[in-house]
């Protein structure tokens, strides 16, 4: 699949965030968000606790509803990775 990447309005803030070890899907939507002045986005997120102090049955939830695969099989940490990688 070919790295879209044209419709990145911010590309030397989605380059830090990917250096930064965020996915492509949320640093996009990160720097596309700061090039919108309508949006105020933060680099920390919502008011939600560090996934580590999730329970695993929530932590399986939240894998469910964003789909990802093999979750059923996964331990709380690789839920946790998974969910960060997403």
């Amino acid at each position: 699949m070919a790295d879209d990447r044209s419709s990145i309005k911010d590309e030397k803030l989605y380059e830090d965030l990917r250096d930064e070890g965020m996915s492509k899907e949320k640093a996009a939507r990160i720097a596309n968000a700061k090039a919108n002045d309508r949006q105020q986005p933060s680099k920390k997120g919502g008011k939600q606790p560090p996934y580590e102090e999730w329970s695993k049955d929530d932590l399986y939830e939240r894998a469910q509803e964003i789909g990802i695969e093999g979750r059923s099989d996964m331990t709380k940490d690789e839920l946790i990775e998974a969910l960060r990688a997403h």
